[in-house]
Formats: structure tokens, C-alpha cells, sequence
């Protein structure tokens, strides 16, 4: 079977240089270009020392010049919206775990995949683990009236809530059907009191020494659940990352969120 060439955009970045080293290191795929801001050289290294390929500021040309499969894109900012119309026009399928997109650059993204019959795997979080989690407060939230989410980050994380949190907020929400109840002394002007969603607080803190750790609270009469998720390293991502490389390349269509390959 023909290894999935693959194009790595945001590679200089630290999760970038992760899944350049799992991009090689997995039999079925191959990386053949990246591209970041920052490219220092024409051409980037392999991480087995077997050669180089390929290294741009410029994701148009390296697509010209590569000729990709899959796009995996966890660049930063505003750059995956360009990136994905770049893609789009040359039949390129997308991985993206990038952040910072609105409701209308989903849409547009599931658009684009019926127009221009491409793939889009878009994931807030491919650590296998946080997807579990999140499935399973799913569950337990249907049983529990009061909800609250602690996540922590390192200190560079600029967005707080984090993505993963409010979409664990979002789901325990669709799946138990109405709001949680809140807190008996709300204390909505007390920022210790995180923010609300429909009944969930949600707790942020940003710290050195933390990669990325999310807690969720379920309490009742006389009891408490935690169900907790810990990321120790960016490696935690790589397993899902490759799951949605080989998954969007077989089937090509729009998925949102990881739990989508997992069946969940």
C-alpha cells in the first residue's frame, strides 16, 4: 500500500514538531513537505536523520510542489481559514487542530468539503484520553444536578476557558437536555467563581509545570464524581492524529471532534 503523503503546517511550532516526528515514524505515511511563519531553511530535517524535505513560508507552493494528500495544520491565529481555502482549491484533505475558529469558519468548512469534495477531520483535541472523558461526563452528567469544570494549562495558553472545556460544557449540556442547576449562592460578580454555562462553572488557570489537565465535578446529595484527564506531554495528541490522517484519506466528508472515529 502507497504511503499518505503528508504536509505538516505550523511545523516549527512545538506540537508541529511532534507530529512531524510521528508523520515519520508511522509506516503508512510519509511527510514530504511543511511549511510555518517561521521556516528558517528551504528545507526541514527528518527526525531520523534520513534526509530533508521541503520547508516554506508559503503552504500555495509547497502544495504546488509536494502534492500532498493531507494537510495537518496546527498553525496559529487567523491562519487556518487561508489555509483551508488554499487546500480546498487544490483537493487537499485537512487535519486541523488548530484553535481560534468561529461558528462560521465551521460552517464554511463543512461547505467547503461538499463543494470542492475534500475531507475535514477539525478536532478541539486529539488526546484519546480527553475525548473519553469527555464522553463519559456525558453520562454521568444526566444523574447529576450540579456540574463544575476545573482546566489548567501552561502559562502561554492564551485562550481561557479552553476549547476542550467548553466543549465538555457544550456536551454534558446537549446530553442531559436542560441547564444544571446552580450553585446555592450563585456569586455571579465573584470571578473565583469561574464562568458560567447554563449551570457549569468553568475554572481556568495557567501556570508553568502544567501541560494540560481538565477536572469535572458532578455533585449530589451526599456524594461527588470526578472524572479527570492529564496530559503530560504534546506525544498524547499523535495517536488520534494519525487515526484522522488515514480516517479522512479512506473517507472524505467534514468530522467535528475525535469522538466521531472513535464511535463514540
Amino acid at each position: 500500500m502507497a504511503q499518505i503523503k503528508v504536509v505538516v503546517y505550523g511545523a516549527s511550532g512545538r506540537v508541529g514538531q511532534e507530529v512531524v516526528k510521528a508523520v515519520c515514524q508511522e509506516p503508512e505515511t510519509a511527510l514530504v513537505g511543511a511549511v510555518d511563519i517561521k521556516a528558517p531553511a528551504d528545507k526541514l530535517s527528518l527526525p531520523d536523520g534520513s534526509g530533508a524535505v521541503p520547508f516554506s513560508t508559503d503552504l500555495a507552493s509547497i502544495l504546488e510542489s509536494c502534492r500532498p494528500e493531507v494537510v495537518v495544520d496546527f498553525s496559529s491565529g487567523g491562519a487556518t481559514m487561508p489555509a483551508v481555502r488554499t487546500c480546498a482549491g487544490r483537493g487537499v484533505h485537512m487535519v486541523i487542530g488548530a484553535t481560534g475558529y468561529s461558528a462560521g469558519d465551521i460552517t464554511e468548512m463543512e461547505n467547503v468539503t461538499k463543494t470542492k469534495k475534500i475531507g475535514i477531520v477539525l478536532a478541539p483535541n486529539f488526546a484519546l484520553g480527553a475525548v473519553l472523558m469527555m464522553h463519559l461526563v456525558k453520562i454521568a452528567g444526566k444523574y447529576f444536578d450540579h456540574a463544575e469544570i476545573i482546566e489548567l494549562h501552561h502559562d502561554r495558553k492564551a485562550d481561557a476557558p479552553s476549547g476542550t472545556s467548553k466543549m465538555t460544557a457544550q456536551g454534558m449540556l446537549e446530553a442531559r437536555g436542560k441547564p444544571f442547576l446552580p450553585p446555592a449562592v450563585p456569586g455571579e460578580d465573584s470571578p473565583s467563581r469561574g464562568r458560567s454555562f447554563d449551570g457549569i462553572n468553568i475554572h481556568s488557570v495557567r501556570l508553568p509545570g502544567f501541560m494540560a489537565h481538565q477536572e469535572v465535578i458532578l455533585g449530589g446529595d451526599g456524594q461527588t464524581l470526578r472524572i479527570r484527564h492529564d496530559q503530560i506531554s504534546r506525544e498524547a495528541f499523535m495517536p488520534g492524529v494519525i487515526m484522522a490522517v488515514k480516517e479522512i484519506v479512506r473517507d472524505p466528508r467534514f468530522i467535528y471532534g475525535l469522538d466521531k472515529l472513535l464511535g463514540l
